[in-house]
């Protein structure tokens, strides 16, 4: 399943998208009319957060079963071309981040990806898909682009092995790891350079685990105004997705609803000679096989 948070008709909501459809069946309607209980989820966290993974899963499907079964099932869905996209879900924690998980992107970066460089991005610098963001030209004038594999955790998780570390996965998405080049030299550290406002774009869904079987198996294309600069592969990442929450977990208690970037391939603007940043205007897509394609745009 693709879930998916956003604005139709002056409200905020969760759905899930339809297959074949360029649409979303909003889940809180659904629950409200066919659910067994009133006090349903209301937000996809929240969905996340109360139920099993395929519980939860199992629960929408009959939902939508039934709305579709009505005389009118469209009343139940919000064309996509009619709403705005949200960040899929806003985590317990600040977005967490990996940095030189991908060699030759470290390379590139003059950096060594030998050991393990963790940030954080903020909530607040959550945007979704096709949002456009400020360009921040009175603070930086590099700024450049990452795209990444993001993992979203489904239950509590704390000093898990790594045998067992899928398990913990609720499903995948897709983030632009935003960044001020300039600011990150400046400071010496990540946190602020990556998180000016609407620099952690993320979405357009959450797909269920189900749904991407071979995470570590699947392609990350980054293009810039339609011209391609990354072409890479998950199956390039240093540490892999289970050894990476297990990792975490040591220090940290991942809840229900975190996300986890994953690092991002060779190829950001900072990497080029010359160096490529973004300029106003731009576009940035970002597309995962299984996922779907992220949209970014900077403000002119």
């Amino acid at each position: 399943m693709k879930f998916l948070t956003f604005e139709y008709e002056d409200a905020t909501y969760y759905g899930v998208k339809v297959k074949r459809e360029e649409s979303a069946w909003i889940l809180p309607k659904l629950f409200a009319d066919f659910g067994e209980e009133d006090n349903y989820p209301k937000t996809l966290l929240e969905g996340i957060s109360t139920y099993h993974t395929l519980d939860f899963q199992e629960i929408v499907r009959k939902l939508v079963e039934k709305a579709n079964d009505t005389e009118n099932p469209e009343r139940y869905k919000a064309p996509f071309n009619d709403i705005k996209f949200l960040a899929p879900v806003t985590p317990p924690n600040n977005v967490i981040a990996l940095g030189r998980n991908y060699k030759k992107h470290a390379e590139e970066m003059n950096n060594k990806a030998d050991s393990l460089y963790v940030f954080t991005k903020a909530a607040s610098s959550l945007a979704g898909d096709e949002a456009v963001i400020p360009n921040h030209q009175d603070i930086t004038k590099e700024l450049d682009y990452e795209g990444e594999l993001a993992v979203v955790i489904g239950k509590q998780a704390w000093k898990i092995d790594s045998s067992m570390a899928l398990d913990y996965i609720y499903g995948y998405t897709i983030i632009n790891d935003i960044t001020a080049r300039d600011v990150q030299r400046e400071h010496a550290q990540a946190f602020l350079s990556k998180n000016l406002k609407g620099s952690s774009p993320m979405g357009p869904f959450i797909v269920t685990k189900d749904e991407l079987p071979n995470p570590e198996q699947t392609s990350i294309v980054t293009k810039v105004n339609d011209e391609i600069r990354q072409d890479g592969s998950t199956d390039d990442m240093v540490l892999k997705i289970a050894d990476l929450i297990a990792e975490i977990s040591k220090y940290i208690t991942l809840e229900p609803g975190d996300v986890i970037a994953t690092g991002t391939p060779s190829g950001v603007g900072a990497g080029m000679n010359p160096p490529q940043y973004l300029a106003p205007g731009d576009e940035i897509r970002i597309s995962i096989n299984g996922i779907g394609t992220l949209t970014t745009h900077i403000e002119k």
